[in-house]
């Protein structure tokens, strides 16, 4: 389960700066007619010493983006390249969003605070650099329903309405705006070692690498630096993909510019959770070719990794590197083995083939689409039925009955003492629920339904981690 967070002092740091103007370009916020506080996290703000910010403090910091103190004296754009569905795009970098500050959490990791909508850079071509407020709205939903999850994610930190009426082509037109902060453990995506691959700049990736191990991974350099890198990013890539599929999340733009060098998911644009185990259940309207969907993400997180391996091969070997990516799919397997145990509160065989048989059971289950996801981990929550469920006549049919049997082999871990346990209904993230919950915003202004739905996944997240 992902860790929660605990208060430390503003400790801030300058790491990027490090590396040069080779990576980076100065970039100034756009000037926003308004800058009215939507969202502000009250979780992970002590844990980075910023909770005491009054309200003008806050806005003033993330609204009209007045550096922190001691900080990054001015935003930075990024530069970064990227395979797109697979066609490789090398006119993008940091159009809409820039690198605000750095600072330590309250376990002395380096966290970036990046932005998303906060106006026009040298990489945002023909766009706006602006976020729809609705946009916005949505990653909040999504980081806190997977960092709930156990997902290793992003954080919204923070969401502030900016006041323009914006155009989309693919939405109601025109529609509020909003510039987002996100904190992250990593603001370098694969992407960015791309870029440097793409002009043939071995040293620029001898130097990131370096960066990326001793900030990301406490790792000095050396000869080996690109196989120890390529292992940390394949282990934990591999770990995203399981958390996705045990989560039954669907991120729609697996894009190797959108995975983080920490494979710390974020970037969230037509994200959806899938209701029900259906493998072929994409999130994005416009990704026909089903490449991101639900069953395929694996793939497509394994093939983002086999590109930062490509662009590794100006500072080493085939030879060296390829071990490095084998790991992924034994670690993949793993990861999706504790990932579906921690979901279902029981604790792991520890055997391969029972905990196989275990998620083959959960799987043809589950595909039967009798029963959603969310129901079915609900119910069935520390590895036996906690009382009577809609889905009753469900569980008794033939499908479960390989997981009927192969359940009662395991043992609960954690409490189930937290009175969410005993709702009568799970807490999920269904698009029409997030569909209402815009709609009341858009159209009466009422963000209540957001900050209860909040406030609803963080209990779940709780009662999640074992807490009564």
């Amino acid at each position: 389960m992902t860790h929660l967070p605990q208060p430390s002092p503003y400790r801030p740091e300058t790491a990027i700066l490090s590396l040069g103007g080779d990576f980076y370009d100065p970039v100034q916020a756009a000037d926003f007619p308004q800058t009215i506080l939507r969202f502000r996290n009250d979780r992970w703000s002590p844990a980075v010493g910023l909770e005491g910010l009054g309200q003008d403090e806050w806005l003033r910091h993330f609204g009209r983006f007045q550096p922190l103190p001691d900080n990054l004296p001015q935003p930075l754009a990024l530069r970064y390249h990227g395979h797109q569905f697979r066609s490789y795009n090398p006119e993008i970098g940091d159009g809409r969003g820039f690198l605000f500050a750095q600072l330590r959490d309250d376990r002395g990791r380096l966290l970036d605070l990046g932005t998303k909508g906060s106006g026009q850079t040298p990489y945002s071509r023909f766009g706006d650099g602006r976020l729809t407020l609705k946009g916005g709205m949505r990653e909040v939903l999504a980081t806190e329903m997977l960092e709930a999850l156990g997902v290793e994610t992003s954080k919204t930190f923070s969401l502030i309405e900016t006041g323009e009426a914006l155009q989309r082509n693919d939405e109601p037109s025109p529609t509020r705006s909003a510039v987002l902060v996100r904190l992250q453990h990593s603001h370098i995506r694969i992407g960015t070692f791309q870029r440097l691959a793409y002009f043939g700049e071995a040293g620029n990736i001898r130097t990131l690498t370096e960066y990326c191990l001793q900030h990301y991974y406490g790792e000095g350099g050396g000869e080996d630096a690109a196989e120890r890198l390529l292992g940390h990013v394949t282990r934990a890539a591999a770990r995203l993909a399981a958390s996705y599929i045990a989560a039954g999340f669907v991120h729609g733009v697996l894009n190797s510019d959108n995975i983080a060098i920490t494979a710390e998911s974020f970037d969230y644009g037509p994200w959806r959770w899938t209701p029900y185990w259906d493998g072929a259940f994409t999130a994005a309207y416009f990704d026909h070719a089903g490449l991101y969907a639900f069953a395929r993400q694996p793939e497509a997180i394994h093939w983002d990794v086999l590109q930062l391996a490509r662009s590794l091969l100006l500072i080493s070997t085939p030879e060296a590197l390829e071990p490095q990516l084998e790991l992924f799919r034994p670690e993949f397997q793993h990861a999706l083995r504790n990932a579906i145990c921690a979901r279902l509160g029981v604790v792991p065989a520890g055997e391969d083939e029972a905990d196989n048989a275990l998620l083959v059971a959960i799987e043809t289950a589950l595909a039967a689409k009798t029963v959603t996801i969310d129901r079915f981990f609900f119910d069935w929550r520390g590895g036996r039925r906690r009382g009577a469920s809609p889905a009753d006549i469900q569980y008794e049919a033939g499908e479960f009955g390989s997981f009927r049997e192969v359940i009662e082999t395991y043992e609960p871990a954690g409490s189930l003492a937290h009175p969410y346990w005993s709702d009568e209904a799970p807490v999920s993230m269904h698009i029409e629920e997030v569909e209402a919950i815009w709609s009341r915003i858009d159209q009466e202004d009422d963000w209540s339904a957001l900050y209860a739905k909040v406030g609803a996944i963080r209990r779940m997240g709780e009662a999640m981690q074992g807490g009564a």
